[in-house]
């Protein structure tokens, strides 16, 4: 991993950028070597919606989310809390696993941390 304090629209082809972000229409299935993901983060406390996905679209950009929604399940919980806004390292730990593992299950058992109110359907039936 490099960093670098120039913008990747600077650094990269747009059409080899892929911005994540959790709003997303379209679903990351694999990770492409020829390809530059773009964590969607903000630094702060609240969520904004759509933020993430209308900073791409501005820019004309690729965009994905990660599957959670195709391979985990809402976990009941007391506060009907659900949501698939991860932080950087918690996105960063499920595109590492993956890109390891080759496994969206244990992918997203590794970043998505079961206070998200999603769980994988193994877990959900514990």
């Amino acid at each position: 991993m490099d960093t670098t304090p120039e913008s990747y629209l600077d650094l990269f082809p747009l059409e080899a950028i892929v911005y994540l972000t959790p709003d997303s229409e379209n679903v990351l299935e694999d990770i492409d070597p020829d390809k530059v993901y773009v964590l969607g983060g903000l630094v702060d406390e609240s969520i904004h919606k759509q933020l993430t996905l209308r900073r791409a679209r501005e820019q004309c950009l690729q965009t994905a989310r990660l599957p959670i929604r195709e391979y985990m399940v809402k976990a009941p919980n007391s506060r009907n809390y659900h949501s698939e806004t991860l932080a950087i390292n918690q996105v960063f730990d499920v595109l590492s696993t993956y890109y390891e593992t080759r496994s969206w299950p244990a992918a997203l058992k590794a970043g998505v941390s079961s206070g998200k109110g999603y769980v994988l359907p193994d877990a959900a039936e514990q």
